[in-house]
């Protein structure tokens, strides 16, 4: 899912309405958690929500949309509760009721882009102390509706928004809108389950001392220049890391190593701040708090901060300090940093945090939605990492303070980290191809390769009559191929980085076969001198796990009639003679 800002939001230009619901006075009381107490207690302010945005996939009434954003407030209580200040200036959470309310437009004025109309829309409507501090809105345009939900960080993370946005589609499903919903476990009741826990032992309030103190008393904070330590006008980078195949190639890495995803990247971080700053890596780490399933269709902050320290560049190494931040996050903070007043923030905070939509038991079709994750544009004087892995690769959002020191410091640490997570991914064990005593790599090819693909198409039983000998022609071909991402036509190269051998393969969904996703595979052609050793065999079976990683349940090749070498060759690795293909010119 794409990860983005307010000011770099993609929206299309049109009418952009926000629901007013109603809102009963203040009533009983709630616990507040520790996050919570420090993140309204820092009062009215814009820019402290977060956002999802997604289209509908078909015409909706916007009545029919209000109906079921109430049956989702109905379901979730901490979507019914607001904050008020006490007596003492803390703030006190209280339940309040919501009902039905009305549609109101908000005019984009002349010049006016449709971001910064909205920015002014939920600024103000989901600030910490609004009743309530959310605030649903619908864009209609020619092309659609667009749905922008956001909220009161202090009531949602982002796991909470993919709950909220899957309940308002299951609500807008026929015969759903204006059905009882179930009430889901209310955040309130975690909050009170954590309050409740055993207090930390020694080591760990030894540990998270250790950490503080080698941080200067305070929370870990970004290792280089970031300018005047006060708040500036945020600089937001928004870089797509790894696309799937590169992904798949990092984790096979991660596996080959014995270690997480999540842990190789931290290593890749390590090497970089050393490498700049000579110091270990050191930030603020936020780990959720769903510990049981009890919590998973909930919506609430359920977030609590930890601190990681990671000091050799090494998988195993990376691994246990992710452990130990996972560990050193377990227990009630407020108890924790009570020596310290609170958490001991300061300029130059640094915090990383980590979420694999992947492995979230919820879900929803983020690419046919064009859902995104949406922050709010505020000032800062940190500097704040989010990594986000899904179906469609590694994604990276930085926000950090828009200054020349902090351009130079964490623009330049951020280009050599990407670099060198694509690098590991390029060098992964997943592109090896171990052929008796020989080693090969496959990688997806370059513009660079274009003429030696030719070259081995042409050097074939049939290529003579079939292939050109105008490099434009494949020139152009290339770059058709490269654009689609359901192509992967890919190079193998020996040890002397010679290119011996080149197969393109699709991914084609359809819905024959119950809905089966098929992997074509075609072109494969191994140079002469590599021909009948194994490499051809080794190729596909990379194929298959690569077509198996995207789902794929069957595999199909076609080959000339005339070729009985070939064809015996596809029937040794299984493959099947079950079909007649046909082909034509056209």
């Amino acid at each position: 899912m794409r990860l983005t800002n307010v000011t770099h939001l993609r929206l299309p230009f049109g009418r952009l309405w926000g629901y007013d619901v109603s809102a009963s006075a203040l009533g009983r009381p709630l616990p507040v958690s520790f996050d919570q107490r420090i993140h309204v207690g820092a009062g009215d302010r814009p820019g402290s929500w977060m956002a999802l945005s997604f289209r509908l996939p078909a015409p909706t009434r916007r009545e029919s949309i209000a109906e079921a954003w109430l049956a989702v407030i109905a379901r979730h209580g901490t979507l019914r509760s607001a904050f008020a200040p006490g007596a003492d200036g803390d703030p006190m959470l209280h339940e309040i009721e919501i009902g039905p309310g009305s549609w109101v437009e908000h005019e984009v004025a002349p010049g006016q882009a449709v971001n910064d109309a909205l920015r002014e829309v939920l600024d103000a409507a989901c600030s910490p102390y609004r009743h309530p501090s959310h605030r649903l809105c619908v864009l209609e345009t020619a092309a659609g509706l667009t749905v922008v939900i956001a909220a009161d960080h202090a009531h949602v993370d982002m796991w909470s928004m993919l709950v909220i946005a899957r309940d308002l589609l299951s609500a807008l499903d026929t015969g759903r809108a204006g059905a009882k919903p179930t009430p889901a476990p209310a955040f309130v009741e975690h909050t009170q389950a954590l309050l409740a826990r055993d207090a930390a032992p020694n080591r760990v309030r030894q540990r998270w001392e250790d950490i503080i103190e080698d941080s200067g008393d305070v929370m870990p904070q970004f290792p280089l220049p970031l300018g005047a330590p006060e708040p500036h006008r945020e600089r937001v980078e928004v870089r797509d890391v790894f696309d799937v195949d590169d992904a798949a190639a990092f984790a096979a890495q991660a596996r080959d190593d014995g270690v997480s995803t999540l842990a190789r990247a931290v290593v890749a971080m390590t090497a970089v701040t050393r490498e700049m700053a000579g110091t270990p890596l050191r930030a603020v780490f936020p780990v959720h708090s769903r510990f049981e399933d009890t919590w998973h269709d909930s919506v609430g902050w359920f977030i609590t901060n930890s601190v990681l320290e990671s000091d050799v560049a090494e998988p195993h190494a990376a691994a246990a300090a992710v452990k130990e931040a996972v560990q050193l996050g377990a227990w009630p903070l407020a108890d924790v940093l009570a020596p310290w007043g609170g958490m001991p923030v300061a300029p130059g905070m640094f915090a990383i945090s980590w979420l694999d939509l992947r492995r979230l038991p919820v879900r929803i079709d983020s690419v046919g939605l064009d859902a995104q994750y949406v922050s709010a544009a505020t000032d800062t004087d940190g500097v704040m990492l989010w990594f986000i892995l899904d179906e469609s690769g590694l994604h990276l959002r930085c926000r950090y303070p828009d200054t020349v020191e902090a351009r130079a410091s964490v623009g330049g640490w951020l280009d050599l980290l990407v670099a060198r997570l694509q690098a590991d991914a390029r060098s992964s064990v997943r592109g090896r191809l171990q052929v008796a005593d020989r080693t090969f790599r496959l990688e997806r090819a370059s513009r660079d390769d274009i003429e030696a693909i030719a070259a081995l198409l042409f050097d074939d039983q049939f290529g003579s009559d079939r292939e050109s000998v105008e490099l434009e022609r494949y020139e152009a071909a290339f770059s058709a191929v490269a654009r689609d991402s359901s192509n992967y036509l890919g190079v193998v190269r020996d040890s002397a980085d010679r290119m011996v051998a080149t197969m393109q393969l699709t991914v084609i969904p359809g819905l024959s076969r119950g809905g089966s996703t098929r992997l074509q595979i075609e072109g494969l052609r191994v140079a002469p001198g590599e021909r009948s050793r194994g490499l051809g065999t080794a190729m596909l079976e990379w194929a298959h796990e690569f077509g198996r990683a995207r789902g794929a349940r069957l595999a199909q090749v076609t080959t000339d009639e005339a070729r009985d070498r070939t064809r015996a060759f596809y029937a040794r690795l299984g493959y099947q003679t079950a079909h007649v293909g046909l082909k034509r010119h056209i």
